[in-house]
């Protein structure tokens, strides 16, 4: 089953909407964003997450160049389950992390997949100690996330027949189906797909977790990820 993650969440009623809905995954911001919350928010979230749900999503805190020892003490305060980092981290600064990764990775047109296979393995050794998932993100100049950009799905197919990654960037209940059947990664990550004039709507959570759930049912070839 392919899993599902909302990220950008800011209240505990939106996680509570998205556990119910039955997403995998929450994603809390740390970094400079319209979606950026506190340590102190985040504790208000995972509380209720973790109070009043029977399958509890696990927790994401996103983070952008944060130095190391910042990250580790904000996923301990909050409970985070996992820290995505979505900056220019080098690989040295992943050994200095505690909590299991979300690794980003961008990608652009021009990217060629045999190449970005080589790069998933040259971090899957660096982070073979550690518990990880990669995340393929739409690259964007400008800024680290939450572009609403789609990427090119024919470049993420081949990575997602090798590595176990979520697919981001420009995805939405309309559009989710189409990825999970063509690309058919482990898992799919919306924010900005899920929102109305900036803020989350729970109407749209419900019906990206329902679109990714129909297509899993639609779907009879159970990939390589482990679907």
């Amino acid at each position: 089953m392919t899993k599902v993650k909302i990220c950008g969440i800011k209240t505990p009623e939106h996680a509570l909407t998205a556990a119910e809905a039955g997403a995998d995954f929450i994603g809390l911001v740390f970094t400079q964003s319209p979606r950026q919350i506190t340590p102190g928010q985040a504790n208000k979230i995972v509380a209720a997450i973790k109070q009043n749900q029977k399958d509890v999503p696990e927790i994401v805190g996103v983070f952008v160049n944060t130095p190391a020892y910042v990250v580790n003490r904000i996923a301990e305060f909050c409970h985070l389950d996992y820290v995505q980092l979505s900056g220019d981290e080098t690989m040295d600064y992943f050994k200095e992390l505690t909590p299991p990764v979300f690794k980003v990775m961008k990608i652009s047109r021009l990217h060629k997949p045999e190449q970005l296979c080589q790069d998933l393995a040259a971090w899957s050794k660096v982070l073979s100690k550690q518990k990880h998932i990669f995340l393929l993100d739409t690259y964007d100049s400008e800024r680290h996330g939450g572009t609403g950009q789609q990427m090119d799905w024919d470049i993420a197919k081949p990575i997602a027949e090798k590595f176990q990654v979520i697919i981001a960037g420009g995805l939405n209940a309309e559009n989710v189906s189409e990825v999970v059947n063509k690309v058919k990664p482990w898992g799919v990550d919306v924010s900005s797909g899920v929102e109305t004039n900036g803020e989350k709507d729970m109407n749209k959570i419900k019906a990206f977790v329902k679109a990714v759930r129909d297509a899993d049912g639609d779907n009879k070839y159970q990939g390589a990820n482990g679907k």
